[in-house]
Formats: C-alpha cells, sequence, structure tokens
C-alpha cells in the first residue's frame, strides 16, 4: 500500500474519533467518514509503520446503519463525525468505545458499565458557539465552522446542532459588516477587526448574548448593530472581547460591556447560573441536567458530609451538591470564574459553598499538607487531559469514602481510574451520557468507594 493508491474496502469497525477503520491484508486504514458495514473506493492519504489513513471516495454498498444526514456540509465541515450513522448506532459505537478502553487502558477485565443515555431529541442541544468570521475564496464575507484541522471556514449561518437564534445573529452581523465596510481579522496578515462570534443561549430563561471577539479596542457602530440585536427576542447581553494576540486562543481577558447586562442566566434544575462570555458551561443543559443528577447520586449525601469539588468552573457541581452537603468547598484555576462561582452562590442563598483559586493540582495538596484538610467525598470533572498525578496523590491521602469522577476523555479516565483503584478504590459504575450527539465525544460520571 502507498499514497494514492486507490482501493476497495469494506468497513469494519470504528476509531476513538469515529472514523471508519477497514484492513489490507490485515493493514488497517482510518476512513473519515465510513461507517461499519459500508463497502467503499478509498483513496490511501498516508501510511504509516502499523496503520494508514484514507479518503472515502464513493460508497460501493451502503452500510444498512447509514441515514440521510440531515445537514448537507457534515462531511466538509468535520464537526458532527457520525452524523450519517443512526442515533441508535451511534450510542452503541460510544458505549463500546468506553467499554474498550476501561479494558485495554484501565485495566479492568469487566468494567462496570452502565447503558449510554441518550436524547429523545438529539439535534439543536448546543447552547453555545463560537463562530469564525472571514472571507471565501470570492472575497465574500462569511461565517460558520473550520473544516476538519483547517482554517478554512466552511460557510454556513444555521448549524443544526445550535439554537435557531444563531442565523439570523449571524446574518444581522455579517449585514451589518459588509455596509459598514467592516473587515474581518486575517490570520496571515494579522489585520482586520473581527474574529469570532460567540452566542450563548440560557435554555430555561431564553436569554441570549452576542460576544464579539475584534483585533481593536472598539467595533465602529456597534449601538446601532446592538439596536438591531436587541429586536431579538431574549436578546440580553451585547459585549466586545478584546483578542489582539496572534494565537489559536478564540477569546482574549478584556470584556467591554455594550449594551445590557455582561452575564445571561440560566438554571440546571433548581439552582441558577449567571454565565459571563469567559464562563465555562456544559453546552448541553438538557443533558448536563442528567449528568449532575447522576453525580449528585453517586455522592449518596446525608446532609453531614464534607466535600471538595476539583477543576469546579463557575461552580455549576458545587451548587448542586451545596443542595445536600454539610460544606462543600471548590477548587478552580481561572480568577474569573472562581468570582462566577462566589456569585451564583450568592444567587442561590446559599453559604455553605467555598471557592478557592488556583491549581487543584497545588491548592489541594497545600491545603491537606498545612491545615490537614479531610474530605468524605471528593468529585473531580477535569479538563480532557485528565488529573494531574500531585492530585490523584493527595485525593488517595486524603481516603474520602466515596470519589465521583465525571469525565469528557474516557482514555484519560480510563488511565486515572486505574490509578486510583491500584491506591485502594473499587470502581462501582461507570455512566456514559451522550453529551454531544452526531459526534464521537462522551462524557462519564463514575462512582469509585474506599475498600
Amino acid at each position: 500500500m502507498k499514497k494514492n493508491d486507490l482501493l476497495t474496502l469494506t468497513i469494519e469497525g470504528m476509531g476513538n474519533e469515529g472514523e471508519g477503520i477497514g484492513k489490507v491484508d490485515g493493514f488497517p486504514l482510518f476512513v473519515k467518514d465510513a461507517l461499519p458495514g459500508d463497502v467503499i473506493e478509498a483513496k490511501v492519504l498516508k501510511v504509516k509503520k502499523s496503520y494508514g489513513y484514507g479518503r472515502m471516495m464513493r460508497i460501493l454498498q451502503a452500510s444498512p446503519d447509514r441515514g440521510e444526514a440531515p445537514c448537507g456540509l457534515h462531511r466538509s465541515c468535520g464537526g458532527c463525525q457520525i452524523q450519517a450513522l443512526s442515533y441508535e448506532k451511534q450510542l452503541k459505537f460510544k458505549e463500546e468505545k468506553v467499554r474498550s478502553q476501561l479494558i485495554r487502558i484501565g485495566g479492568f477485565s469487566n468494567p462496570p458499565l452502565l447503558p449510554v443515555v441518550g436524547m429523545e431529541k438529539p439535534f439543536r442541544y448546543r447552547n453555545k458557539a463560537q463562530f469564525p468570521i472571514g472571507r471565501d475564496r470570492e472575497g465574500r464575507l462569511v461565517t460558520g465552522f473550520y473544516a476538519s484541522r483547517t482554517h478554512a471556514i466552511i460557510s454556513n449561518t444555521d448549524c443544526l446542532l445550535g439554537v435557531p437564534e444563531n442565523q439570523r445573529i449571524l446574518e444581522m452581523i455579517l449585514d451589518f459588516m459588509e455596509k459598514e465596510g467592516i473587515a474581518p481579522y486575517d490570520e496571515t496578515t494579522g489585520t482586520g477587526l473581527v474574529r469570532h462570534v460567540l452566542i450563548r443561549k440560557g435554555f430555561a430563561t431564553g436569554e441570549l448574548m452576542v460576544c464579539l471577539v475584534i483585533n481593536g479596542t472598539g467595533f465602529p457602530g456597534v449601538e446601532r448593530l446592538a439596536d438591531a440585536l436587541f429586536t431579538i427576542p431574549g436578546m440580553t447581553s451585547l459585549t466586545l472581547n478584546v483578542n489582539r494576540k496572534n494565537t489559536n486562543v478564540i477569546l482574549g481577558q478584556k470584556l467591554i460591556p455594550v449594551r445590557g447586562q455582561a452575564f445571561i442566566t440560566d438554571r440546571i434544575g433548581r439552582i441558577s447560573y449567571q454565565i459571563s462570555p469567559l464562563s465555562f458551561y456544559q453546552v448541553n443543559p438538557v443533558q448536563t441536567e442528567k449528568l449532575y443528577e447522576t453525580a449528585l447520586r453517586y455522592a449518596g449525601l446525608t446532609g453531614a458530609e464534607t466535600v471538595w469539588d476539583l477543576y469546579c468552573g463557575i461552580g455549576t457541581i458545587s451548587l448542586f451538591l451545596a443542595q445536600k452537603a454539610g460544606r462543600v468547598y471548590g477548587v478552580e484555576v481561572v480568577p474569573e470564574a472562581v468570582e462566577d462561582a462566589r456569585q451564583n452562590a450568592r444567587l442561590n442563598g446559599l453559604s455553605n459553598v467555598e471557592f478557592y483559586e488556583g491549581k487543584a493540582e497545588v491548592v489541594l495538596p497545600k491545603l491537606y499538607r498545612e491545615k490537614g484538610i479531610h474530605a468524605d467525598v471528593i468529585v473531580v470533572d477535569p479538563p480532557r487531559k485528565g488529573c494531574d498525578r500531585a492530585c490523584l496523590d493527595t485525593m488517595l491521602a486524603m481516603a474520602p469514602k466515596r470519589i465521583v469522577y465525571v469525565s469528557c476523555d474516557s482514555a484519560t479516565l480510563a488511565r486515572d481510574l486505574k490509578l486510583l483503584c491500584e491506591g485502594g478504590y473499587e470502581l462501582k459504575k461507570v455512566q456514559p451520557v451522550d453529551m454531544f450527539p452526531q459526534t464521537a465525544g462522551i462524557e462519564n460520571v463514575t462512582l469509585l468507594n474506599k475498600k
């Protein structure tokens, strides 16, 4: 096999990112957009020592699990890796992905894995989207999403994962920029003004936020743009975010309020949250409530426990736990998120919550070493890279009765669960929750009990 070869390939499985996997004389080829059961013509793109990558040129025989994808851009955009797969099979794929990683990486021969919690309506679930602004090959202003592994914008103002209001907002902004001669940011030259448009919606409240990420300190005619945007029902917040760095990071640190509040409010269950453009907040509120209810149930709180919530963000899980705990302590590295968390505790009248600013792997060992803190329950919800080893070691030293581990990456979850179980814990339950339908992503809530 060599680059540019054309092959007939039967797809037998799926990779962790939703790629189809076929074999040629035992040599695996990963092919984006191909599904198990497809027979395809594939072009070889890259050959490595033990596997290769290919592009699907055409489908010779479609898989029985292949459906008509609602979005015609799903292949070029790359955001919905498995949209063409039936939703029932999407859930099965995710369950098997988690099982495989728990066995292969975690060393659990028979993991206590529960069926995936899916969605009744697996579209229009995202409460947040960040749209880059640029020009197409003809020089027209466009917005949409980057094509997979590139910074080429696939023009689309109505992603089917996002809320319907996105389209009207984006078209208004593009029209205003066109009429006013406002240029989009150019990554190559570092010139132009508008980099991204961030839109958020509170599903429980209907409140809308628009944040324009700009390569400058002002936006010409922004008050007239605000007049137009605030005709949209629910519009609550318009801000500017200043990002003048040559970076792939979307948001800068400076916010300039333009009209309305600098935040929107949303609810998960009975808890209200104020969310700023910089806040981390789960993108699927319907499934988030199921996720947090599972975490709360696994925590097994009676009202007397001391709980530590690590990587707590704006206090979303902390406040959920505070409803039934004796005392909750949250740790978060982002200063703005810590202030949001404190404000959210005040908003909900919860006085049994305290938040610390800093890295969990630094704050927790320091407090344990210097103040001898203890925990009956520890809840962790780390980024994709998982928990730092210093954090895991301190958790083991604190020896809480239960650890509830929430994870958006089942590979790093499996790695960390192995260390915790080698340190004296027993894995009792793993509950996958489909937070990201049409994509290969899956969230998990796990319960570990002290042996």
